[in-house]
């Protein structure tokens, strides 16, 4: 269940009734910004926090703004939360949105390559175990983080 609130009480309304009735389902929210993730992450029962390159954001002059930092990893991996990509969003963007997007997304991979958080693509099942590979590897990705877990 996907879910995209600015409101942390009532993402934690949602997910505490997604998992009365299903406790296996996969709770993502979609990120926003740098403070609200970190909060997001410190919610018990999020497995993914979808996109947090995506949004409307500044770059600085020797640094993207991709949505993560090291701490925001680390807590990630501690909390065993997954950082997802949607690539259904990066197909909408134009040529120039895009192309920041996927400079985001590198600098997003080599932190969590440092890190060891692990990075799925959304939606997870439409695509193959090569597809995945093939696309975090282009990316600057390793081929530890290109599996499928």
């Amino acid at each position: 269940m996907i879910i995209s609130s600015t409101n942390l009480q009532e993402i934690r309304n949602q997910i505490v009734k997604v998992k009365k009735a299903s406790p296996e389902e996969q709770i993502i929210v979609k990120a926003i910004d740098e403070d609200f993730n970190r909060k997001v992450m410190e919610i018990k029962g999020v497995n993914v926090l979808l996109s947090p390159e995506l949004g409307n954001r500044k770059d600085k002059l020797k640094q993207r703004d991709s949505g993560l930092n090291e701490f925001l990893c680390k807590l990630a991996a501690k909390n065993n939360i997954k950082i997802g990509i949607d690539i259904k969003e990066l197909q909408k963007l134009d040529k120039k949105d895009k192309a920041r997007t996927l400079a985001r997304i590198i600098q997003n991979i080599e932190l969590c390559k440092r890190t060891k958080t692990q990075i799925i693509l959304y939606p997870e099942n439409k695509y193959k175990k090569q597809d995945i590979m093939a696309f975090i590897t282009t990316l600057k990705g390793s081929t530890e983080q290109g599996k499928i877990r």
